[in-house]
């Protein structure tokens, strides 16, 4: 249950803190007063729009913070959603500074779509006249669905079936060209297939002649460099480095005559002279290979000129120019074999169609079975609502088209009177019937989903009398195993709280200021008295909320 809310620098608030309880928690006040700041601020905890229009200071940051009860069962779904539940407590917090929300869960950052998706399961807000959203068919059908978990998967393979109709779809209609625009495409594909194929691309074939071009285009610069070293290296004069090992060579091996330990230079030098031997045998083919002529040139400036047009029509890679090619050949067989390939889609158009009207047919009769449980419940709770010969149920019918929904066309239906048709609820129902009808669903729905806590922005719109002591004791029904919170400017309704808070405005300075604060039971009489008797509290007015908060 939603146990304390903080609000800072919001609308006429400075800062407030409100300490809820358990059951039914009422909150009056005159008109103007606040009170529907108090129930926003808690739908912008939950996830409501925040930005700077709502600050009371500008200068400030604004901030929302929501302190959470959870319990065991709670705690493990909220786990599914990675969320951790500390010490049985959940924090949600929102603040605006420097035109940005920051929202939080027990300290950790997360976004508004993630919060929203928590909130869920924390709270079912009612705000104020959301009874109009019964005013919309296409509403009722999200009530039906909502009331069932099973009716998810049944949407979710309706929705994946109703993705592959279409993209079979749009693949036809892609495929619906005359003749002569087809054979046009065809003979421009088999062009450009020409055009690459009498290529004959090798991959890596760009970096081998790229390699090429560069050497060859520098034959001149590679043979100066490599004449030059092999003079140096060579054996062909007495200065050059081969030569002059040699001689080395030659001189060190008269040591051994004087001192034995003269080998092991005798080795070393033999090693180098070794080394420049196969050095000049290399740096000698290395010359033999740079030997390029113009004809090798120009064949592969040529040859790379070929192959980086190709790149600038197909693709930045020869693996991506081949890829093109295949790509074009397939589509060349679609269209070549266009008759072909128009038959098999529009077979599988078919049994497609088929497969989702049979998903489509099973979410109906799913939906149709829960709209019954479900119509007979809200009927149910209707009655106790002061609607003594209520009958509601819902019509179905079939659209001609399919949506990623199905193809259900479905609204609630109700008759209030004797004898009386049942026609659309859309058609009949008035502004109190509307909140009655948005309670009893809510009630119902709730319920099923097992939300821990409720509320309700003025529920009461457009009823009094009987029909209000009706909502008050459904109302406490309900606070029996949930936490409800409810705005009221009806003191039969207000009479059944369990816990009563009453907002105030005040001026303080030259500033408005909203209050709220808990009554105790002599408070709770004197608010009564306030709402029967308006102005004019008297003493039979005391006397009568007294006796109606007794009673």
């Amino acid at each position: 249950m939603l146990v304390n809310l903080h609000i800072v620098n919001l609308a006429l608030i400075d800062e407030l803190d409100v300490d809820f309880a358990e059951g039914l928690n009422i909150l009056t006040g005159e008109t103007g007063a606040g009170k529907s700041i108090i129930i926003g601020s808690i739908g912008i905890g939950l996830g409501g729009r925040f930005d700077a229009t709502l600050l009371r200071n500008p200068e400030k940051d604004g901030m929302v913070e929501l302190l959470f009860s959870v319990d065991d069962t709670l705690a493990a779904s909220l786990a599914e959603d990675e969320i951790e539940v500390q010490d049985g407590e959940l924090l949600i917090s929102r603040r605006l500074a420097g035109g940005k929300s920051i929202n939080r869960i027990n300290d950790r950052t997360v976004t508004v779509a993630k919060l929203k998706k928590v909130a869920e399961k924390l709270i079912s807000l009612h705000a104020q006249h959301e009874q109009r959203t019964l005013l919309k068919a296409s509403r009722h059908l999200e009530i039906v669905d909502s009331y069932d978990t099973a009716i998810a998967g049944l949407k979710q393979a309706v929705a994946d079936e109703y993705k592959a109709y279409r993209d079979i779809s749009d693949k036809l209609g892609s495929l619906n060209m005359d003749e002569t625009e087809r054979a046009k495409r065809l003979d421009y594909i088999q062009y450009e297939i020409n055009d690459i194929e009498s290529a004959r691309l090798k991959e890596g074939e760009d970096d081998e002649l790229e390699e090429l071009y560069r050497k060859a285009s520098n034959a001149q610069n590679i043979a100066e460099i490599t004449s030059r070293v092999e003079r140096e290296m060579g054996y062909d004069n007495d200065h050059s480095g081969g030569s002059l090992v040699s001689d080395a060579l030659s001189s060190i091996s008269e040591l051994t005559r004087y001192d034995e330990n003269a080998e092991s230079l005798i080795s070393t030098l033999t090693d180098i002279d070794s080394l420049i031997s196969d050095f000049n045998r290399q740096l000698a083919d290395y010359i033999s290979e740079m030997e390029y002529d113009e004809e090798t040139l120009r064949t592969a400036e040529e040859r790379l000129n070929l192959i980086n047009t190709l790149k600038a029509r197909y693709g930045r890679t020869i693996t991506d120019v081949l890829a093109t090619l295949d790509n074009l050949k397939k589509e060349e067989e679609d269209l070549a074999s266009f008759e072909d390939t128009l038959r098999s889609l529009e077979k599988e158009q078919k049994e497609s169609e088929k497969r989702l009207a049979e998903k489509s047919d099973k979410l109906t009769a799913a939906r149709k079975k829960t709209a019954k449980k479900l119509c007979k419940v809200i009927s149910d709770a209707m009655k106790e609502l002061n609607f003594n010969d209520v009958r509601f149920d819902m019509s179905f019918d079939k659209s001609d088209n399919f949506t990623a929904n199905g193809n259900d066309i479905a609204e609630f239906i109700i008759s209030t009177n004797v004898g009386e048709a049942m026609r659309p609820l859309v058609n009949v129902a008035s502004g109190g019937e509307l909140s009655r009808v948005m309670l009893a669903i809510k009630s119902v729905v709730s319920e099923a989903a097992d939300t821990p806590t409720l509320i309700f922005d003025e529920i009461d719109v457009g009823i009094s009398g009987i029909t209000a002591e009706k909502v008050g004791e459904t109302m406490k029904r309900l606070a029996s195993s949930r936490q409800i919170i409810s705005i009221t400017h009806l003191p039969q309704i207000a009479a059944c709280a369990d816990t009563a808070f009453v907002i105030e405005k005040e001026v303080v300075g030259e500033k408005t200021h909203t209050g709220i604060k808990r009554l105790d039971d002599e408070g709770r009489v004197m608010e009564l008295a306030r709402l029967l008797g308006g102005a004019s509290v008297t003493d039979s007015v005391i006397a009568a909320a007294r006796e109606m908060l007794t009673r």
